[in-house]
C-alpha cells in the first residue's frame, strides 16, 4: 500500500504537468515512465540520461531530499498500521511478522517500478536500484515498527562484551545523542540562514533565471516544485559552506569561504544563483565561521546533566561522544545532499561527504568540551550566601541543603505560609481543658552555665529519650523551659534520665523562618472547649512564639538504633 500510494502521488503529479504542458515531448505512457524513475530518485537511486547533445549518458544522482519525506512516511505509516489493533482485546500481530510483510510487499513493488522505468526516457541504474530502495524501506519500516511498539530500547545482545554492554548503558550515550542532535540541527539552520541571505543579495539573478528557464506556466510550476524539493540540500551546502570545506560545482571547482574561482558551464537554475562571488574571501564570507561557533556552544550546553554527582571528566567525555554524533550526522547528510548532474564538468556536485563529517566534528569538539565543563562548574556553584557549612572538602556545594533537617526546616516554613488548608473533617469529641502550669522545682533548674534571659515561657520539650542539642538552649529573648537541662553537665530531674548529649549539627544561613503559631481550625458546635495559645510572659507583650530567625540551626537526623 506504500509503494502504491507513493507510485499514484508522482503519477498524478507528472500527469497534470503533461496535461497542462503546451508542448509535450511524449504521450501518457512517457509520463507514467518518468513518474516510476522519478520514485526511485526519491530513493536515492541514479537516474541515467541518454539523450543529451554529446551522445554520452548522463548520470542524475542529485536526490531531493524533500521527496525523500515521501516513502519514508508512508513506509512508516504502513508498519504502524500493520502493528497495531483496530479494537480493544483485538490479538496484535508480532512485530517481525509485520517488518517482514511491509518489507516483502514494498521490495516487490520496487522491483516493478525498476523494471517500468527502463522503458522510459530516464531509466534508472539496476545496480543503484538494488541497494538504495532496500536501504531506505528496511530503515522507514524498522522505525515504524518501534514506535508501535512504545519505543523500547530492550537489551543489547548477549555476545557482546559484559564491559561494552555495561558501558552503553550509561546514561552518557543519551545525552551525546540529544547534544550531537543539537549541533546537526543548528548546522542546518545556519545553512539555510545563509542560503536565504544569499538569495535575498541575488535575487535579481534568481529571477531572471526562473523567467528564462520556460514561458508557461506549467513549466514554471515544474520549477518551482524542483526548487522546493531541493531545499533541504541546500541547507546541508551552506553548511558545509560554513564550516570549511564548502561544495562541488563541478570537476576540481569548489566554493569555499576563502574563495570561489567560479562555475563553468553551470546550468541556469534559481538556487544556482545563490552562489558566492567569484574571487578570493573577503570578511563577509569568513564571518560564516559563526554558524559552528553555535554549533559547537549547543552541543556543550546539551551536554551537561543536571546531576550534580556527575564528574568534570564524565561531561567532557559526553560533549566529545556529542561531537562525533554530530559529525556522523552531517556525514550522512553530506553523502546523501550530492552527487553527479551530468558527465564531464558536472560529474562532482555537492559536498565532500568526509571532509564535511571531519569539519563538523572538529568544530564540535574544540568548543564542545570546555564548554560543557564550563557550564558544569557554573551550574555547580556554591549559591550565594551560602558559608562554609554548606560546602565539602574541595569547595563546592555539599549535602546540606538536601540534609534531612533542612527539609523539615523548610517544609515547616512553606507549612507556616499555607497555613490550615484542609480543616479536620471528623467529628470533635469533647477536649479537655488545659492542665495548669506546674512551677519548676529546684531539681530541675539549669545546672551552672550562661543565664537564661527573661522572655517567652517555652513549652516543655524534653522528655524521656530526647535530649537537648547544643545551640538550642535558652537563648536572648526565650526563657528555659521546665525539665530542659541546659549548661555543661550531665545534670538531669530526678527520674526522667535526661542528660546533654552531644549531637552534630548543620549550620544553614539564608533561611528565613517566621514561627508564630499555626492558626487552628474554627471550633466546631456543641464541641467543647478548644484550647488556645500560651499566654505571654506579663508585661511582654509577645504574640508569636518566637521571632522570626534568619539562618536555622538544624539537629541532623539520627538513623533509628536496632
Amino acid at each position: 500500500m506504500a509503494a502504491g500510494l507513493g507510485l499514484g502521488f508522482l503519477a498524478v503529479l507528472v500527469i497534470v504537468l503533461w496535461i497542462s504542458s503546451p508542448y509535450p515531448d511524449s504521450g501518457p505512457g512517457g509520463a507514467l515512465h518518468l513518474a516510476a524513475g522519478l520514485w526511485l530518485l526519491a530513493h536515492g537511486t541514479e537516474l541515467v540520461r541518454y539523450e543529451t547533445l554529446s551522445g554520452i549518458p548522463a548520470p542524475v544522482g542529485v536526490t531531493p531530499l524533500l521527496l525523500v519525506a515521501l516513502p519514508v512516511l508512508l513506509l512508516r505509516r504502513a508498519a504502524r498500521l500493520g502493528g497495531a489493533s483496530e479494537e480493544e482485546g483485538e490479538e496484535v500481530l508480532p512485530a517481525g511478522a509485520v517488518f517482514s510483510a511491509v518489507l516483502c510487499g514494498y521490495l516487490a513493488i520496487g522491483a516493478l517500478a525498476t523494471v517500468y522505468a527502463a522503458g522510459g526516457p530516464m531509466p534508472a541504474d539496476p545496480i543503484s536500484a538494488a541497494w538504495h530502495v532496500p536501504l531506505v524501506a528496511v530503515l522507514a519500516a524498522a522505525g515504524g515498527v518501534w514506535g508501535t511498539k512504545g519505543r523500547p530500547l530492550g537489551t543489547l545482545p548477549s555476545w557482546l562484551p559484559r564491559g561494552v554492554r555495561r558501558v552503553v548503558a550509561r546514561p552518557r550515550y543519551a545525552l551525546a545523542l540529544r547534544a550531537g542532535a543539537g549541533g546537526a540541527l543548528v548546522l542546518l539552520g545556519g545553512g539555510a540562514l545563509l542560503v536565504g541571505v544569499s538569495l535575498a543579495w541575488h535575487g535579481a539573478e534568481a529571477q531572471g533565471s526562473f523567467l528564462a528557464l520556460t514561458g508557461v506556466w506549467s513549466g514554471r510550476f515544474a520549477v518551482l516544485l524542483l526548487a522546493v524539493a531541493l531545499i533541504p540540500n541546500a541547507m546541508v551546502w551552506g553548511a558545509a559552506y560554513a564550516l570549511g570545506p564548502g561544495f562541488a560545482v563541478g570537476a576540481d571547482v569548489t566554493a569555499t569561504p576563502l574563495g570561489f574561482a567560479g562555475g563553468v558551464g553551470l546550468p541556469r537554475f534559481p538556487l544556482l544563483a545563490a552562489l558566492p562571488p567569484e574571487g578570493p574571501g573577503t570578511p563577509l564570507t569568513w564571518a560564516v565561521a559563526g554558524v559552528p561557533v553555535v554549533a559547537g556552544l549547543a552541543v556543550g550546553w546539551f551536554a551537561v546533566r543536571r546531576a550534580r554527582e556527575v564528574s568534570y571528566g564524565e561531561t567532557a567525555l559526553t560533549a566529545a561522544l556529542g561531537a562525533l554524533v554530530c559529525g556522523l550526522v552531517m556525514t550522512g547528510l553530506a553523502a546523501a545532499a550530492g552527487g553527479p548532474l551530468g558527465s564531464r564538468r558536472l560529474a562532482e556536485f555537492g559536498p565532500v561527504w568526509w571532509a564535511t563529517g571531519a569539519a563538523a566534528f572538529v568544530w564540535t569538539l574544540g568548543l564542545a568540551v570546555p564548554v560543557a565543563v564550563g557550564v558544569q562548574v557554573w551550574r555547580t556553584r556554591p549559591a550565594r550566601g551560602m558559608g562554609a557549612a554548606g560546602m565539602d572538602g574541595d569547595g563546592l556545594l555539599g549535602d546540606a541543603w538536601h540534609d534531612s533537617g533542612v527539609r523539615e526546616v523548610r517544609w515547616a516554613a512553606m507549612r507556616r505560609a499555607a497555613g490550615v488548608l484542609v480543616p479536620d473533617m471528623g467529628e470533635a469529641g469533647p477536649v479537655a481543658p488545659p492542665a495548669p502550669a506546674l512551677p519548676a522545682e529546684p531539681a530541675l533548674a539549669a545546672a551552672p552555665g550562661p543565664a537564661a534571659a527573661p522572655g517567652l515561657a517555652v513549652p516543655d520539650l524534653a522528655g524521656p529519650g530526647l535530649a537537648a542539642a547544643p545551640g538550642l538552649g535558652a537563648g536572648p529573648g526565650l526563657a528555659a523551659a521546665p525539665g530542659v537541662v541546659d549548661g555543661p553537665g550531665p545534670a538531669a530531674a530526678p527520674g526522667l534520665g535526661v542528660g546533654r548529649v552531644h549531637r552534630p549539627v548543620t549550620v544553614v544561613p539564608g533561611i528565613s523562618l517566621d514561627l508564630s503559631p499555626l492558626p487552628g481550625p474554627a471550633p466546631r458546635p456543641g464541641s467543647g472547649p478548644v484550647p488556645g495559645p500560651a499566654e505571654p510572659v506579663a508585661g511582654q507583650g509577645v504574640e508569636s512564639l518566637a521571632p522570626p530567625v534568619v539562618g536555622a540551626r538544624v539537629l541532623t537526623r539520627r538513623k533509628p538504633s536496632v
